[in-house]
């Protein structure tokens, strides 16, 4: 078999990475040339799912709609501010999402809580969770429409 015909075969495969990574390896021969095949193609594998899990936390960020690209390790954690490091560690862990609590921010005008909520819902989009951000009165609009139309325990779920 040619190599045009399996790359469309990984295409329709819905392997393009796996395609990709294997035209990098083609073009590189002597990189690749002392590997088994079982090496190479594990590698290929690798790149594959590296690929998907990039994909993936991409899409849960762009759906979550945060309001600021914010990070954690771009965290201020000056004394003045108040944030202690080792309570906003076991937040950004993700330890209350398996006892199914919630956090509220609270604060004055200008203090940091929205960076500090992306940051939370930035960090886990990386670990592959959900996450939807609503500013307070977004949240309640939508509570109160969803009970309108009968959609309230489907929303209250998600």
């Amino acid at each position: 078999m040619n190599l045009p015909a399996l790359q469309e075969q990984l295409r329709s495969l819905r392997l393009g990475h796996f395609s990709q990574a294997l035209e990098q390896q083609q073009s590189q021969v002597t990189t690749y040339d002392e590997m088994s095949f079982e090496e190479r193609l594990g590698l290929l594998a690798q790149h594959e799912i590296l690929c998907r899990q990039n994909t993936k936390i991409k899409r849960l960020i762009r759906q979550a709609k945060m309001r600021l690209d914010a990070h954690a390790s771009r965290l201020d954690y000056r004394a003045e501010r108040g944030l202690r490091k080792d309570k906003t560690a076991t937040l950004l862990s993700g330890q209350y999402l398996h006892y199914a609590h919630n956090i509220i921010i609270t604060g004055a005008t200008g203090c940091g809580k929205t960076y500090l909520a992306c940051a939370l819902g930035n960090q886990h989009c990386q670990q592959g969770r959900s996450v939807n951000y609503f500013r307070l009165k977004e949240l309640l609009e939508k509570m109160y429409l969803s009970q309108a139309d009968g959609s309230y325990r489907k929303f209250i779920n998600k």
